[in-house]
């Protein structure tokens, strides 16, 4: 029976995520105002829309922020926490899982970064072709956080600019986002 829990949970976590994915890039990539021609970025456009447009007219945007994206991310990492729970049997507190929710979130959104950051760099060193739609997105994206640092961290012609934002976005995740993990779960389990 665990191994069937275990598929399952696999499965909810698996797709739970690919839908935080789309809304995450569709928040990082107009608040980096990423090329809106870019075949990637319309069809983060086309894939959130539908959902976004009723939320958005409620929710307006906030400077380049697009919160009703945000809040539905938030919502779909709440309601993936409340299926894990209830399919292991436990009767998750709602205000647990509120903050559950927001601090997966948070860790996601960090992984996310890492991810980028890593694969953005590991592109640009390898001289792929310039033309990649994923590589001018992931640029416009990595590109705010690694701009205070560009030049500064430059050792020849290597720049180490993307690993000192690597290693803040780590310590972020121990200093904030595993902290919040554990409070969620502990309010959600009741302790």
């Amino acid at each position: 029976m665990t191994y069937l829990l275990n598929a399952l949970s696999l499965l909810i976590e698996l797709a739970f995520d690919l839908l935080a994915t789309l809304l995450v890039l569709r928040v990082l990539a107009e608040a980096a105002r990423a090329d809106f021609h870019n075949p990637i970025s319309q069809f983060l456009y086309r894939a959130t829309n539908p959902v976004l447009a009723p939320v958005r007219r409620a929710i307006p945007n906030w400077r380049r922020i697009n919160l009703a994206a945000l809040l539905l991310a938030w919502l779909v990492m709440v309601l993936k926490n409340a299926l894990l729970f209830v399919l292991l049997g436990a009767a998750p507190n709602a205000a647990g899982l509120l903050v559950l929710g927001l601090a997966d979130l948070i860790d996601f959104v960090l992984v996310f970064y890492l991810v980028l950051i890593f694969g953005w760099s590991l592109m640009s060193m390898l001289q792929v072709d310039s033309r990649q739609p994923a590589l001018h997105l992931a640029g416009a994206i990595v590109e705010p956080l690694l701009r205070p640092l560009r030049g500064r961290l430059t050792v020849g012609m290597i720049d180490f600019s993307p690993m000192a934002v690597m290693l803040v976005i780590v310590l972020a995740r121990i200093l904030i986002a595993a902290p919040l993990l554990d409070l969620g779960k502990a309010l959600t389990l009741g302790q």
